[in-house]
């Protein structure tokens, strides 16, 4: 177990994050689930899945959901199907898969009509993908396939031909689910590239700067240190905090505001989920008193996060939707929240109130959770949110910059 942040880049003279290990543990879970099912193998179209397969990627998601897919075969190593020349990148500097990369053949969400080319045009082009790789890896046509996410007119396409098609959404979410050392190696190093931009925003933060000026200072620190791609920069503000909005604005800070933000970018191929609340100035007594209850709400759920205890035991240390004043739990949803995160932002085990009651789901070493709770008085809000590893020796909070006192900004 890493309990602590090392170097960016690998070295020949201390043990870092070892790729090579990561991709076979990944591919290793995959195979693990995908062996309890009766699928020949699965077609995987969502970024989080093919990433995690594959160790592949190009830089837009909306690309990477439909324009690329990765097919892994039962037994079998997986392939990707890239868009264009990512394929050619693949062949010379992905040695791990450089022998199965091929073009991609997709109707990019139905951009492409399904009418155009000979007889089924680039359906028929997909099908010939599949079909290569069951006969390289003995495959039974007849056997069902999982999927992830598929666009319409494909999967119509497919059944139409005779596939049996099958949900793999279950394998691939419970393969994630468990962390080896290198993923969670990973994760701390992209906490800590948010802890930087936590710190820039509160340098930044004064009044009558606006929240997108805000999201943009966050976002040049996310970048200069090593961030593919951000997810979401959620900043919120003064009057908009209460009830939270769960959307940023171009809204100008006044002196006494409270200043929450959600930052969500990828590192690495993993994402942080990860809120901090500020104050430009002096805080009112109701902020102190709505931040103060935030963060014991947290701090409870966090206290229960402990390998063999269950989702039910935190949403227990919660509040229900009364707290908030609300008529139904459905008002409430997020407010005491924690989830699994990893290349998926939002990942096992997912915990609320409304389902974790029922549905409890034991807490194992090497799961890694974002802990958010969120308190609201008039139209003051606070939220606040770590990002945890599950450990045998309790929760290991990787989210470091400072939350035991509301931070009153700007600093210098």
């Amino acid at each position: 177990m890493t309990y602590g942040t090392k170097g960016m880049m690998q070295v020949d003279y201390e043990d870092r994050i070892d790729f090579k290990r990561m991709r076979e543990y990944r591919e290793g879970r995959v195979q693990h689930f995908l062996e309890k099912t009766d699928f020949s193998c699965l077609i995987l179209f969502a970024t989080e899945n093919k990433r995690y397969a594959t160790s592949t990627a190009v830089a837009s998601p909306e690309v990477d959901n439909m324009g690329r897919y990765a097919i892994v075969p039962r037994g079998g190593k997986p392939y990707i199907f890239g868009f264009g020349s990512e394929v050619a990148n693949e062949r010379i500097n992905c040695s791990w898969i450089a022998d199965r990369a091929y073009p991609a053949n997709t109707t990019m969400f139905g951009a492409l009509p399904i009418t155009w080319g000979d007889n089924g045009g680039h359906l028929d082009k997909f099908e010939a993908d599949l079909r290569m790789v069951m006969e390289e890896n003995h495959l039974d046509p007849k056997a069902p396939i999982g999927i992830d996410k598929i666009d319409g007119q494909l999967m119509i396409s497919l059944k139409q031909r005779g596939y049996k098609l099958g949900d793999a959404t279950d394998i691939m979410c419970a393969a994630r689910e468990i962390k080896n050392e290198d993923e969670i190696q990973i994760m701390m190093q992209a906490a800590s590239t948010v802890d930087g931009a936590f710190y820039q925003m509160a340098r930044a933060l004064r009044p009558g700067v606006k929240e997108n000026e805000l999201q943009a200072v966050a976002a040049a620190e996310l970048h200069r240190t090593g961030s593919q791609w951000i997810h979401n920069i959620q900043m919120t503000s003064g009057t908009r905090a209460h009830p939270h909005p769960h959307l940023s604005s171009d809204r100008l800070i006044q002196p006494g505001d409270m200043v929450f933000a959600d930052i969500c970018t990828l590192f690495n191929g993993y994402h942080t989920c990860y809120y901090r609340t500020l104050c430009c100035g002096t805080p009112t007594d109701q902020a102190k008193r709505v931040y103060d209850s935030a963060y014991k709400m947290l701090m409870a759920g966090i206290e229960k996060c402990i390998v063999g205890n269950t989702t039910a035991d935190i949403v227990n240390a919660w509040p229900d939707h009364t707290h908030w004043g609300y008529q139904q739990a459905g008002e409430s949803f997020g407010l005491a929240f924690a989830h699994g995160v990893g290349v998926c932002l939002w990942e096992r085990p997912m915990i609320e109130r409304k389902f974790s009651l029922e549905h409890p789901v034991e807490l194992k070493e090497g799961m890694v959770i974002a802990v958010e709770t969120y308190d609201g008085e008039g139209h003051v809000g606070a939220r606040i949110e770590d990002m945890i590893v599950i450990t045998k020796d309790g929760p290991q909070i990787v989210s470091k910059f400072p939350k035991e006192e509301l931070m009153l900004c700007p600093i210098l």
